[in-house]
């Protein structure tokens, strides 16, 4: 195959995802494996693309919610076919770290952690996603045997706000508060509360998300 039929094919895969078109983009995508291409290059130049620009559309409010939330689900219909390639193949693809995600006890909103979620994968990140409602020994659990570089911890709910402080002070108790970062969010979320509570970073929105991932680790880095 020509650079570019291959160029064309990886085109048309970043718009099914600005688009948020899933069947497109899954078709798309398994052309793609099919074709031998390879799987990496799928992620980054097809998938991983699609979604910035909609992440960087969606910050100068050129497009919305609806619009980052369905070509976050385009980018995972892809991300289903190509990541299984990708073990199969034991390919290695450069990782910027280990994120385990997850919203707090007592809150059931998933909207905005699997968006920021999707983001950190396709950034290059490891991403867990705990899931909804995540009680504070679950998530000591999954940072002892995960080892993560940064915990992300949800909360969406103004009364579910206190259990962000008893993960925090539950990590200090197990002896694991300085093997990780914390970083929190959700919508009653503020900086003065991070502060409050001693979590390392907090993220308004995806894009600051993915920024403040990338430096806590490479702080983590100089530090170590």
């Amino acid at each position: 195959m020509s650079k570019d039929t291959e160029k064309g094919l990886l085109e048309k895969l970043t718009q099914a995802v600005i688009d948020g078109n899933l069947e497109e983009a899954e078709k798309l995508t398994g052309e793609a494996i099919e074709e031998g291409f390879d799987p990496v290059e799928v992620i980054d130049s097809g998938l991983a693309k699609g979604i910035r620009i909609v992440g960087d559309k969606f910050g100068t409010m050129e497009l919305f919610l609806p619009d980052l939330m369905m070509a976050a689900e385009a980018m995972n219909s892809g991300l289903r076919i190509v990541k299984p390639v990708i073990l199969r193949k034991g390919i290695s693809r450069k990782s910027l770290g280990k994120v385990v995600l997850g919203t707090v006890a007592g809150d059931i909103h998933d909207l905005g952690k699997s968006i920021v979620g999707a983001f950190l994968t396709v950034t290059g990140f490891e991403v867990l996603d705990a899931g909804v409602d995540v009680p504070v020994k679950k998530f000591i659990e999954l940072v002892k045997e995960m080892k993560p570089d940064i915990l992300g911890l949800s909360a969406l709910l103004t009364s579910t706000l206190p259990q962000q402080r008893e993960v925090i002070e539950a990590l200090k108790k197990a002896g694991l508060r300085d093997k990780v970062r914390v970083m929190i969010g959700g919508a009653p979320v503020t900086q003065s509360w991070a502060d409050e509570i001693g979590a390392d970073a907090y993220a308004a929105d995806v894009k600051e998300a993915v920024e403040i991932a990338g430096k806590l680790v490479k702080e983590a880095n100089v530090k170590c």
